[in-house]
């Protein structure tokens, strides 16, 4: 792998990152983090906000033989602003608002003069929000967690 693989792969891993916490925020929450951004550039759509379904599907154990796990509500959308930067957004639900910001957002963060100011006032409080309701989550299942032990009968 050369360098410019290397840095596009970098690239490709750091938007990955931005677009999970998009698609994971509540769309309250990237309601409230989004307008604290201000006058953002107008876009327009490539493809307006879409409903549709998508299949899940797993594996047993995690290694197992996948297996159509079932269908899930899936919005997706994809914007250009007026430089022809583009943002792709695929959301869970059927928030057609949703779908719409994370792809601004997405297009506004592979902008240089736009990726700091959109990383420190929507993806990092979107993150910590995210990480705060995985925690509650944890500490609400660690409260109902069962222990169990084994008592060995000696024997005489």
């Amino acid at each position: 792998m050369d360098h410019s693989q290397a840095g596009q792969g970098a690239v490709n891993a750091q938007r990955a990152a931005w677009m999970r916490v998009l698609s994971l925020a509540s769309p309250a929450a990237l309601e409230g983090a989004f307008s604290a951004l201000g006058g953002v550039p107008a876009h327009q759509m490539l493809r307006p906000a879409q409903t549709g379904m998508t299949m899940v599907r797993a594996r047993s154990g995690g290694t197992g033989a996948r297996f159509n796990l079932g269908e899930m509500t899936v919005t997706r959308c994809a914007v250009t602003l007026g430089d022809g930067v583009v943002g792709v957004a695929y959301v869970q639900g059927r928030s057609l608002r949703h779908a719409e910001q994370a792809a601004v957002a997405d297009a506004l963060l592979q902008l240089p003069d736009w990726h700091d100011t959109v990383q420190a006032h929507l993806i990092q409080p979107l993150a910590r929000q995210h990480a705060d309701r995985v925690e509650r989550q944890a500490q609400v299942a660690a409260e109902t967690k069962v222990e169990f032990f084994t008592m060995v009968r000696g024997e005489d």
